[in-house]
């Protein structure tokens, strides 16, 4: 994958700023417009903080049924209205539903307008295709784009785990082609676009990369921090603390992209060599990235029934499925970690990994792209192939038998991620930058 050597809109071409950060101050109070499916979503500090620095915020979202403030920025609802064609060809279902968010999106932009609301600043994640068409509201604003991912036909993507790789995949490029068509027509009107890690921005082709800043959105390291303290609930109304052995695993979903199944498959050996070991589990029954399971079944319980047989009944009561938390439990559970898995395809980045780091967690992680860039072998984390699931079992073992290395790799963590990624002292201040400077561009027209 070509390196992402672009430096954006004049900031570096790295993780966050380190320190030194002077802001580009903009002369005036600007009108920004934020659009997201899911509001706040990636603006969730930043949007308060360009009302704090006194502009104009308003955000237009189908999240809100009605017209509400949040942190001093006014939430607008825009109703999403069509649906997808019945038998509509395949390869147009994907752009169809954007297509459908798009002009969704342009008739409350019309309205906004109608009522005498110009943005300087249009902020979108544009990946489900709410802001393709705002620029012919608005010509004159300026767009910075979310840039979460661009899709690759290279086996990396497309190929990586050939268990679930697609039925057709002689259709691959085709497919892939079809689902750039939404990141393809933004490029023509983005100005300016964020990448949170340099993976990412490297999947765009090089057209875009010189509009694209590298920041992450940031770690709020004084709330995710380690607590000797920590209790994690269960739902059976026992309580795990630093002095359990506790094994911990995360997904927004519990899916392959994110190593589900070769977890699953690790668990009855972990089970057996470890049996003082408590494990505990967050994630939903839902898709997130990937292939869905078949009809009528979910990821989770298939890789349940694949291993259930292999474990003991006894054994079953130490391993602790969560579901989805509210944040406070999520934190008490990388609090009371002892060791932490993370595994995930070459694709975005969890939050979740840097915030495991944050809270001084030991971890065991797979060796694949995206992690090496925020973790070093030995220094702030193990890591192990993807597919190895016996590595995964003996690297985690030994883990669990080295209380000091456990220590060392957790301080390590801790202060790379502080030092690199911390949300208040680093990429907050970034993104308001980043944005200030955006203003300052000659917009880019929509093209005929």
């Amino acid at each position: 994958m070509p390196a992402a050597t672009a430096t954006g809109i004049g900031l570096p071409d790295a993780a966050c700023e380190k320190g030194g950060l002077s802001f580009h101050k903009i002369p005036f109070v600007m009108k920004i417009l934020c659009i997201h499916q899911n509001f706040p979503g990636q603006y969730k500090h930043l949007a308060p903080a360009l009302v704090q620095n006194g502009h104009q915020v308003v955000a237009l979202t189908p999240k809100v049924k009605k017209a509400t403030r949040w942190s001093g920025i006014t939430v607008l609802p825009y109703r999403i209205q069509g649906s997808s064609t019945q038998g509509i060809q395949p390869l147009l279902a994907d752009f169809e539903t954007k297509l459908i968010r798009a002009t969704s999106c342009y008739r409350a932009a019309l309205t906004l307008k109608e009522k005498g609301f110009e943005p300087d600043v249009i902020l979108a994640h544009h990946g489900w295709g709410e802001s393709l068409f705002l620029k012919d509201v608005w010509p004159r604003a300026r767009m910075g784009l979310y840039c979460e991912l661009y899709h690759l036909t290279t086996d990396t993507f497309v190929a990586f785990d050939p268990e679930f790789q697609k039925s057709a995949p002689s259709s691959d490029a085709l497919r892939i082609r079809m689902k750039n068509l939404n990141n393809r027509l933004h490029e023509e009107i983005m100005d300016a676009g964020l990448s949170p890690t340099r993976f990412q921005a490297a999947t765009f082709p090089a057209q875009w990369r010189d509009r694209i800043t590298v920041a992450h959105d940031g770690i709020d390291t004084d709330l995710v921090r380690p607590d000797p303290a920590a209790r994690l609930e269960l739902d059976d109304g026992r309580a795990l603390t630093r002095d359990n052995e506790v094994i911990t695993f995360i997904n927004r979903n519990l899916e392959p992209y994110r190593g589900y199944h070769i977890f699953m498959r690790a668990l009855p050996e972990i089970l057996r060599r470890r049996p003082n070991a408590q494990i505990t589990v967050i994630g939903g029954d839902e898709v997130s990235y990937g292939s869905k399971p078949p009809k009528g079944q979910t990821w989770k319980q298939i890789f349940i029934d694949e291993v259930k047989d292999q474990i003991s009944e006894a054994d079953w009561q130490r391993v602790h499925f969560l579901g989805r938390v509210p944040y406070e439990r999520f934190l008490a559970m990388m609090q009371v970690s002892r060791a932490h898995v993370y595994l995930t395809y070459p694709f975005v980045l969890s939050w979740s990994l840097l915030e495991a780091m944050s809270a001084e967690c030991a971890i065991i992680a797979s060796g694949t792209e995206p992690v090496r860039e925020v973790m070093t072998e030995g220094e702030t984390g193990w890591m192990v192939d993807f597919f190895d699931g016996a590595a995964l079992v003996d690297r985690l073992c030994a883990l669990l038998d080295d209380p000091e290395t456990r220590a060392r790799l957790g301080r390590n963590a801790r202060a790379y991620v502080r030092e690199t990624y911390d949300l208040q002292t680093r990429c907050l201040p970034r993104h308001v930058s980043w944005v200030d400077r955006l203003a300052t561009l000659a917009p880019r027209p929509p093209l005929d």
